[in-house]
């Protein structure tokens, strides 16, 4: 008898207000190396925010958001090996690849030109991708990540992207050696996580922000050893030529040439928030020193793994706002005006209208 596909309930928006209500959709038939998932927990990310206000003009609404996700897997194909009934799972940014491409062969799959994001994207069978603000998953077995037990599992849901985001350039670009001197700018949802992998690795981190207030958070609670304000030319001034590397995560708009003074020659700094206005570089910046200036966006599969390890063993999750899927848009609305500490993130199986299948 053929399977049929499986029923879902999340919350979707319909147009550029971004507002998210109750949307009744389908997955697809769970194929022989699919694993079906049943959703505990969803991150919001500004990426979600983004999406949903159709701020990069590429929206197929209806769009259900989510791409910070932590579940327990409830089914899988016959061909599935590694994940079976019960297992806790995680799925991040994107759930497909072309798998042929050098990006893909070489184990970079997230910079593959056909990457299938897991919502807003375009799957084989022409169908919108639909994401984690809903109670059902069905995903290729190669996108599906294990979290460790030790995690707790709305902490760990942000790993997915926030996490990753800064542990990524950190391995790629050297810059996780114990003693090297970190800068990490911006101490919000991602920026908060960098601290954390910067500590974990032993290194001397310093927190560069805007916000003078953000002081006592970044020292006595996350344990940065030093803290910066951006806009105070006298700190930045004397911690000019300190920095082994920076990672950025500012998604606003902000001048990159005072940031680059506090490296070293032979720095590098990784930008990893996407403002959506252009930002000014003058060559100089980056010739004098042979300073280094990088993007990186979500790591591959194997670099989340390697992460999601890495957090189980040194016992670092992120801290996060637990709410209910009936306080999305106003969850949203905080976000965009940057009032959370540091993450929201959903609880999915435990809302109303999104009960656990």
């Amino acid at each position: 008898m053929a399977q049929e596909s499986k029923p879902a309930l999340g919350w979707a928006a319909r147009d550029a207000s971004g507002l998210l209500s109750p949307y009744s959709f389908s997955r697809r038939v769970q194929k022989e190396d699919d694993v079906t998932i049943r959703v505990l927990f969803c991150g919001i990310c500004h990426t979600d925010l983004h999406v949903a206000k159709n701020e990069w003009g590429n929206a197929m609404y209806p769009i259900v958001p989510g791409h910070e996700i932590v579940g327990v897997v409830t089914g899988v194909g016959r061909g599935v090996r590694g994940f079976k009934a019960g297992d806790r799972v995680g799925v991040g940014s994107f759930v497909g690849s072309c798998r042929a491409c050098e990006s893909c062969v070489k184990g970079y799959e997230n910079n593959c030109p056909a990457l299938l994001l897991t919502c807003n994207g375009v799957d084989c069978d022409g169908a919108t991708t639909q994401g984690g603000f809903a109670d059902v998953l069905v995903v290729n077995q190669d996108y599906v990540l294990r979290v460790p037990e030790g995690l707790p599992p709305a902490g760990a849901a942000p790993l997915l992207c926030a996490g990753v985001t800064g542990y990524s350039p950190m391995v790629q670009y050297g810059l996780n050696a114990p003693g090297m001197l970190l800068g990490v700018v911006g101490l919000g949802g991602l920026g908060h996580m960098a601290v954390k992998f910067g500590k974990a690795f032993g290194m001397t981190v310093t927190v560069i922000s805007s916000s003078p207030r953000k002081r006592a958070e970044a020292v006595e609670r996350l344990g940065a050893d030093n803290f910066l304000v951006r806009h105070d030319a006298e700190e930045m001034k004397a911690a000019a030529g300190t920095m082994d590397g920076i990672i950025d995560t500012v998604s606003a708009g902000h001048q990159l040439l005072p940031l680059l003074e506090l490296l070293k020659p032979m720095g590098q700094m990784v930008l990893v928030g996407v403002p959506t206005e252009p930002m000014v570089l003058p060559a100089s910046a980056i010739v004098t020193g042979g300073k280094r200036l990088a993007g990186s966006g979500v790591g591959s599969v194997r670099d989340c793994q390697a992460m999601l390890d890495f957090a189980g063993e040194h016992g670092i999750a992120a801290d996060v706002e637990v709410v209910k899927m009936e306080y999305v848009n106003t969850a949203m609305e905080r976000l965009e005006r940057n009032d959370v500490r540091y993450r929201f993130v959903i609880d999915v199986a435990g809302s109303i209208g999104c009960a656990a299948v």
